[in-house]
């Protein structure tokens, strides 16, 4: 795969291949520690280059790094040949040299290319294409991450469903609930509560009734949409319905149902094949639980020196009346941040005996880390290592909002990818760009978006990307794609104006077929989907906590629901979508597609939208639609918000179509 280069002048560009051992790597730009590279640079004569090289400075703000030697190093290409034309340059860069003495890295790097008295650099547009700039350039980044590092490759071929707990399903079984709780019968009609705007104090302890025995009574219904991971909203004991002000790690809610409902999900679902994921909520606890103790309840409350939880937190004289006298979550009194980098606080989640080895012994299948950018790389690094002494094929997903990559978290570079401590991440910069294309019908910046996301983590991590398009801390996705317009307008409206927002049916129809075509691409895309539960019923609403309904399990969009099941069905049929290849062939206008491949096997799997105005003709005859199993006749046709999937035959070498 050659570069794709965007003039800045009127002269044939130079091309940038880069392979390792053997293999055309040109897309990528993080390596296993120990890799060789090597890179041609083919410069036209026109162009009147005489020397090449390579500029590289090692990131300064990675922990790693610290008291370490940052300065720019320089590798000068060697002119290997001419056909007159072109003139070809080479060089062989080692990630294990370029690291010293570290087993992993964070570099960034652009091509110098001198002619006359001049320099042109290579300034990158996604991380893999360029164009000629005098100045002013943006850098490539390259990771290095440690030679051991994979991800479970049940995470990536899987599809994974987000349940909030309190509203996907009420389940025969015991439960029990505070005394200051609400529990709303009406599941079919009620609102949830809020707030009158956003920011004020709620007490959320309005529940509908949604628990674990839910779950395993909807295990027939999750298993026709092809789920095998289930992915749940916190279940840790705690006073709100949504549970992110734990009260206590080692006890299982109540009113989900308790231990006893817990140990039965895990069996049940397990027996079916399905995999569990919990949400860890280790950066702040309730102020109302046993470590905190704000109320009294458990025994000493942690502002006093002599509880056993006063390091926990940081206290402190109030910035102004009536403010907390500790370090709260964002600010927010109920949720008092816990001191993770302290020894006695981080142990009891990374420990021996701790949080996450108890659940992992108790058959959990892994973690979803809650605002993982708040958490320290000790803290992350030895969570990692316990729950691997337990079980290898568990996995750690965090909650990370940009790219991970390089991501800087109060003024840290983070390093969740150099293979100490994150597994996957969610994917929301995909989510950002399938809307952007559904709005904007721009090809070339979704292509764009992907290629930098792609381009940015190591292969494993990209094949377990945790792709979604809708969250619990989110506008549902259907009523984003109806008016995105009315969602921009109304996103700091008071909650009682929220509430009543709903599409209109000609807003609800173009929803609808935006939705099919953008979970066409979270679903073939690199990484495995992750729908938020409802979405594939059609349900609407603003953001919390208006995209946490009840589930409507007696008005379910049939539509809806049927596409979702033919893409399961679809997904888990295809191994080109689990481990396969990527490689974008089309993106002009609003028309975008790729492919998926698997080098070992024959035949590949075109994936195409359409978002332009005109119809746009797909290079598919004689294939399969995978989406209604019917042959294709001659080239197909999708118009505007429509979408294809076709598998075809052929062999794709070196990511070119045979």
């Amino acid at each position: 795969m050659l570069a794709r280069f965007m003039q800045t002048e009127y002269i044939p560009a130079p091309r940038i291949e880069k392979r390792c051992g053997g293999e055309d790597v040109s897309a990528l730009g993080a390596f296993e520690w120990g890799s060789v590279i090597e890179i041609t640079a083919r410069i036209p004569r026109r162009l009147g280059v005489t020397s090449a090289e390579i500029c590289i400075r090692r990131d300064t703000l990675a922990p790693c790094d610290e008291g370490k030697d940052s300065s720019v190093q320089r590798f000068g290409f060697e002119f290997i040949s001419t056909d007159y034309i072109n003139d070809e340059y080479k060089l062989s860069l080692d990630t294990a040299a370029l690291c010293g003495e570290s087993e992993s890295g964070l570099f960034y790097y652009t091509y110098i290319f001198r002619r006359g008295g001049e320099e042109l650099a290579a300034s990158a547009s996604d991380n893999v294409n360029f164009s000629l700039v005098k100045e002013n350039w943006n850098e490539f980044r390259l990771t290095v991450y440690r030679p051991e590092y994979c991800v479970p490759e049940w995470l990536g071929g899987g599809i994974m469903y987000h349940i909030f707990l309190d509203r996907f399903a009420r389940g025969e079984g015991k439960t029990g609930y505070r005394a200051d709780s609400i529990l709303d019968p009406d599941w079919e009609n009620g609102v949830p509560q809020y707030a009158e705007y956003r920011g004020a104090e709620v007490k959320n302890n309005h529940f509908f009734g949604g628990n674990l025995w839910g779950i395993i009574e909807k295990l027939d219904y999750l298993e026709s949409l092809g789920v095998s991971i289930l992915y749940l909203s916190p279940i840790f004991d705690a006073v709100s319905n949504h549970k992110y002000d734990t009260s206590d790690y080692m006890k299982i809610a109540d009113e989900f149902g308790g231990e006893a409902a817990f140990k039965a999900l895990i069996e049940a679902a397990h027996a079916r094949g399905m995999k569990i994921i919990l949400d860890g909520v280790f950066n702040h606890t309730g102020s109302d639980s046993r470590y905190f103790d704000e109320y009294g309840r458990y025994g000493l409350p942690a502002r006093d020196p002599a509880s056993p939880y006063h390091s926990w937190y940081d206290f402190h004289a109030p910035e102004k009346e009536g403010a907390p006298d500790y370090t709260a979550w964002w600010g927010i009194r109920i949720l008092p941040r816990l001191n993770t980098h302290k020894d006695e606080c981080r142990e009891f989640f990374t420990g021996e005996g701790g949080v996450a080895e108890h659940y992992m012994r108790e058959g959990i299948d892994g973690l979803r880390l809650d605002v993982a950018d708040e958490l320290p790389d000790r803290f992350l690094e030895e969570l990692r290592r316990r729950i691997h002494s337990v079980n290898r094929e568990v996995v750690l997903i965090g909650e990370v909002w940009e790219n991970a990559a390089d991501k800087i978290a109060y003024g840290k570079r983070r390093s969740y990818f150099r293979g100490a401590q994150l597994d996957s991440v969610m994917n929301y910069p995909t989510r950002k760009a399938l809307l952007d294309f559904a709005e904007n019908g721009e090809a070339n910046a979704l292509a764009s978006a992907l290629t930098d996301l792609y381009s940015s983590y190591p292969r494993c991590v990209s094949d377990s990307l945790m792709n979604l398009i809708g969250t619990h801390d989110t506008e549902r996705v259907l009523t984003i794609l109806g008016n995105p317009q009315k969602v921009r307008e109304n996103a700091f409206a008071y909650n009682a104006v929220q509430e009543k927002l709903r599409l209109t049916d000609e807003e609800r129809a173009r929803g609808v077929k935006l939705l099919k075509m953008i979970s066409a691409l979270q679903f073939t895309l690199f990484g495995f989907p992750c729908v938020y539960y409802g979405d594939e019923a059609g349900m609407e609403g603003m953001s919390d906590p208006f995209c946490r309904y009840p589930f409507p399990w007696h008005n379910i969009d049939a539509e809806i629901n049927e596409h979702y099941k033919k893409l399961g069905a679809l997904r888990r049929a295809e191994s080109v979508f689990s481990g396969g290849e990527f490689k974008i062939t089309r993106s002009t206008g609003g028309y975008f597609e790729f492919i998926r491949y698997k080098k070992e096997e024959k035949g590949y799997v075109i994936v195409a939208v359409n978002m332009a105005d005109e119809p746009i003709k797909v290079h598919a005859a004689g294939g399969v639609n995978l989406y209604t199993g019917k042959r294709v006749v001659g080239h197909p046709t999708i118009r505007k918000g429509e979408f294809i999937i076709v598998k075809m035959k052929g062999e794709v070498e070196n990511g070119i179509l045979e």
